[in-house]
């Protein structure tokens, strides 16, 4: 009996799901995530169920994987809303760090504003900055051409030299006794919490945006004027669409939301401008556009899951005695395993 090839098992269906992949991409990274965790001396039968218990056991856990989720979220929307249009953005990071240092900027010229005053114009100018940063490449693409998943990504460590820059010089509080930051934001800079809890409406934000961007590119003439562009810009000449015009258009949307979440992150976790301001979260945007295949409904079970592992970095430290960076492993490990799934079936699909 000949068993068939897995070519030929992959062109039994037509494409693979964005379900299918999450599943079978979340059944390799347990397999190597355990493996992982025995090469390290744990074992790994009670080391998952205790980061599990971390991230999602208790109302304080699942705060916690939520306070993680919302710029994970607005990051992966800072991917995946250019990738609608074909472009390959991995510059959230960046676009997250330049709204952290714009939107500071108002905080720090009105300490004394007034909150009805000082909170919309610390987020607008967080907007503004996610958006400059994310028009330069897109500018770059626009008008000669140049390749945007390069320069977004080496504007990312650009971004970062100019917050270091900015709290370690002119903007370093005397207060701080050495420590490179900004002087602590008034509570006039901060966002309303639901309740007792330390959730903030930055979270309500994040979910809500990407419910809207779901609805707004499936059903609208500008969603699928963006998938015509992304498979034929010839065809969407006639649409009335201009493919570089579009290119401007999302990539300072998609800034915008790194930007907010950048500030928001900033006034909200940080309390002040210092180095440092992300834990990856534009990275880990990335991997959650990419897990999703760019599927905005999909963005939000994928985000809580990153954000969860996030979460539960205190119990890798507390249960294993491993480092938080073990925390990032992982993350590297699910990126790799969703590479590897998508790889292969692409390559199974163009196999004769």
């Amino acid at each position: 009996m000949k068993w068939p090839s897995l070519s030929a098992i992959a062109l039994s269906s037509d494409r693979l799901s964005p379900v299918k992949v999450v599943v079978i991409s979340a059944g390799l990274f347990l397999l190597i995530g355990g493996f992982f965790f025995a090469l390290v001396g744990q074992n790994p039968w009670k080391l998952f169920p205790a980061i599990f218990e971390a991230a999602f056991g208790s109302p304080f856990a699942w705060t916690e994987t939520l306070l993680k989720t919302s710029p994970i979220l607005l990051c992966a929307i800072a991917t995946a809303l250019p990738a609608k249009l074909g472009l390959i953005s991995v510059g959230a990071e960046g676009q997250l760090y330049l709204g952290a240092l714009m939107g500071t900027a108002p905080v720090l010229a009105w300490p004394d504003g007034s909150n009805w005053l000082l909170l919309p114009a610390m987020l607008l100018f967080g907007m503004l900055g996610g958006t400059a940063w994310a028009g330069l490449p897109a500018l770059l693409k626009a008008w000669l051409g140049v390749n945007e998943t390069i320069s977004t990504l080496l504007l990312n460590y650009v971004a970062v030299l100019v917050v270091n820059f900015a709290v370690y010089g002119p903007w370093k509080d005397a207060a701080n006794l050495g420590w490179p930051a900004t002087a602590a934001f008034p509570e006039a800079a901060q966002l309303p919490t639901w309740g007792d809890s330390k959730l903030h409406w930055g979270v309500g934000f994040s979910l809500a945006a990407t419910l809207f961007l779901f609805f707004l590119l499936s059903r609208s003439r500008w969603g699928m004027a963006l998938r015509i562009m992304r498979s034929n810009r010839k065809l969407a000449l006639g649409t009335g669409f201009h493919y570089e015009r579009q290119v401007l258009i999302v990539m300072a949307i998609a800034g915008a939301f790194a930007g907010i979440a950048g500030i928001v992150e900033t006034a909200m976790i940080q309390g002040r401008l210092q180095p440092d301001i992300s834990s990856g979260y534009g990275l880990s945007g990335f991997l959650v556009a990419w897990m999703a295949g760019q599927n905005f409904l999909f963005l939000i079970p994928l985000a809580i899951l990153v954000g969860g592992l996030a979460a539960s970095t205190d119990a890798l430290q507390l249960f294993a005695q491993l480092p938080s960076s073990s925390a990032l492993v992982m993350q590297g490990i699910l990126f790799m395993c969703v590479l590897a799934v998508s790889g292969f079936r692409q390559r199974a699909v163009r196999l004769p």
